[in-house]
């Protein structure tokens, strides 16, 4: 739910008038302009269909990787093809998981095919330090932009969101 409604993304070259190198911005759940009713309406519609049908949700980071821009590079196509294989096929399911330190969410440690340091991008970067601090950016870019939804949301989605 915090993801869905957070809709992170970037604006990039080619996509967006202006744009000449990736601009991370908010889409609420993904396409704020074609979204007529408060968010969380659109959030709850999706809880109700995961608890309705047992679906599992994943995230995969499509974006960056390796440092910033300029310096890191897109995920490998090929990476994210193979995540999302394994995600529909089920084998993601029976991977083993870590706790990612800035968002909580689980993240496998190994999938077929995918180099094990794209499962933990803290390693792709060339200087931790800066890994770290464009982290703690993220999250504070992901807190200021949920503020909004809290007035409106589950107690539940509040303690994933604040942590």
């Amino acid at each position: 739910m915090y993801h869905f409604l957070s809709g992170f993304t970037s604006k990039v070259a080619g996509t967006e008038k202006g744009v000449t190198e990736p601009e991370p911005t908010f889409s609420t759940c993904f396409g704020a302009p074609f979204m007529p009713r408060r968010p969380e309406v659109y959030g709850d519609l999706l809880r109700q269909k995961i608890a309705r049908h047992g679906a599992t949700c994943w995230l995969v980071n499509t974006g960056w990787t390796g440092g910033a821009y300029g310096v890191g590079s897109r995920m490998p196509i090929r990476s994210t093809r193979l995540l999302l294989t394994a995600a529909l096929d089920g084998s993601l399911n029976d991977a083993t998981f870590r706790k990612d330190p800035n968002f909580g969410f689980e993240v496998p440690l190994q999938v077929e095919g995918v180099a094990e340091v794209l499962l933990d991008p803290r390693r792709t970067w060339p200087v931790n330090e800066e890994y770290d601090a464009q982290a703690r950016k993220l999250v504070n870019m992901f807190a200021e932009n949920f503020a909004q939804y809290v007035p409106f949301i589950d107690e539940d989605v509040k303690a994933a969101a604040i942590g």
